[in-house]
C-alpha cells in the first residue's frame, strides 16, 4: 500500500463534515466506512428508488457513487481549506449492478497540488459474495477557500 503525505492532520474530520454536508449521500442511502489518507469506502443497502427498468442500480447512481469516492478520496490529501471539484471521469460499466448492498472505494493514483488522479471501483454484494460492476478513472482538482469563509 502507497503512503501519501498528509497536509491536514484532521483530514478525517473534515471529510466527514463534507459528507454530511452533501445531502446527496443521504438521499442514496450512502455511508463512509473508511477514511483513510488517499482512500475512502462508502456502502449503500439496495433501493428500488435508484434503479432502472431492470431493477438494476441506475448507472447514474452508480457514477454518482464512484465519483464522490474518488472525490473524497482526493480531498483526504488536500490542505485543510480546500475543497475538490471533478474535472472529468471515465466509467466503465461491467456488470449488472445488482445486489443486496454495494460498495463504492476511491483511492489516489497520483496526487498533485492542483490535479489529483483516482480510481474508483464499485462492487455488488449478495449473501456474501462481491462482483465488481464498475470501474472509474477520474482528475479532481484542488479548489483552496478563503481561510474565513467557514466552510469545510
Amino acid at each position: 500500500m502507497r503512503e501519501f503525505q498528509v497536509q491536514d492532520p484532521d483530514y478525517e474530520a473534515r471529510i466527514r463534515r463534507g459528507f454530511a454536508q452533501q445531502r446527496a449521500m443521504e438521499m442514496l442511502g450512502l455511508s463512509l466506512t473508511r477514511v483513510e489518507p488517499g482512500k475512502l469506502e462508502m456502502q449503500m443497502p439496495y433501493d428500488i428508488r435508484f434503479t432502472q427498468q431492470n431493477g438494476f442500480l441506475h448507472a447514474g447512481t452508480v457514477s454518482t457513487a464512484l465519483d464522490s469516492a474518488c472525490g473524497f478520496a482526493s480531498c483526504t490529501l488536500m490542505p485543510a481549506q480546500a475543497d475538490v471539484l471533478t474535472v472529468e471521469f471515465k466509467i466503465n460499466l461491467l456488470a449488472p449492478a445488482r445486489g443486496q448492498t454495494f460498495r463504492f472505494v476511491g483511492n489516489v493514483v497520483k496526487p498533485g497540488r492542483t490535479l489529483v488522479i483516482a480510481e474508483g471501483h464499485a462492487f455488488a454484494a449478495d449473501d456474501g459474495r462481491e462482483k465488481l460492476i464498475a470501474t472509474m478513472s477520474a482528475t479532481m482538482m484542488t479548489m483552496l477557500r478563503p481561510p474565513d469563509s467557514g466552510a469545510g
